[in-house]
């Protein structure tokens, strides 16, 4: 089968399918590199920014997510951050909220445009059908008022017409499976996300009480000096 040939066959919407195909491709390829695990959470890191938080080391945890360019990591500032200002566990999740809801939009960017080219490129073929039928019928009602309307004029146009929608087609299959690939990959690293982030606010909440019972024994232990003094 020539593909060439029948592109050419196809007529000038041929060119737009083409065109949606590249784009399409295009930004599956642009959103495969940016939706890597080292860009968005990695996994060595995450485990060890939770070590440090777990040892109280809070100041060295958030220089380290400071120089780190991850989605996580910047989530991960934002509560260090809320918590060194002293913030409650319910201020320091809203504070990583909010910069995950950035961070979510981001990772979600241009993802639609495959969805839309694998919807739009059979309409384009369609379109493309339904210009060449009506074509072909013209011709067909010429030829036989020249009384020249054969079988052979009207199959030729039908199987002309068809291509654009064979070739719509051709693009959009593939295209609905990438979207789904990318879709799901990318649902799939911010749920990740999300539950490291709410494990580092758990680890700072955890922190924050073993501190206060700290210096709630420490308060005691003077005053029980200062009774016995």
């Amino acid at each position: 089968m020539d593909l060439g040939y029948f592109f050419e066959k196809g007529g000038p919407l041929m060119w737009a399918i083409l065109g949606a195909a590249v784009v399409g491709l295009f930004v599956f390829f642009e959103r495969m590199y940016s939706l890597q695990r080292s860009k968005v959470v990695p996994r060595a890191f995450v485990d060890r920014i939770r070590a440090m938080v777990a040892k109280g080391k809070t100041s060295e945890a958030q220089l380290l997510c400071e120089e780190n360019r991850s989605s996580i990591a910047r989530m991960i500032v934002a509560s260090l951050q809320a918590y060194a200002d002293g913030k409650t566990r319910a201020e320091i999740k809203e504070a990583v909220e909010e910069v995950g809801g950035r961070e979510v939009a981001h990772l979600d960017k241009n993802v639609e445009i495959i969805g839309t080219v694998a919807s739009i490129t059979p309409l384009l073929g369609l379109l493309g059908t339904v210009v060449g039928m009506i074509q072909v019928f013209q011709r067909f009602v010429d030829a036989y008022a020249n009384g020249q309307a054969t079988p052979d004029v009207f199959a030729e146009g039908i199987w002309t017409a068809l291509i654009t929608t064979a070739y719509g087609l051709m693009v959009a299959i593939p295209m609905l499976v990438l979207y789904k690939f990318v879709q799901g990959r990318n649902d799939r690293l911010i749920v990740e996300m999300e539950e490291d982030a709410m494990g580092i606010v758990d680890l700072l909440d955890e922190a924050k009480r073993r501190a206060a019972q700290k210096a709630a024994a420490e308060a005691k232990a003077e005053q029980d000096e200062g009774d016995e003094g």
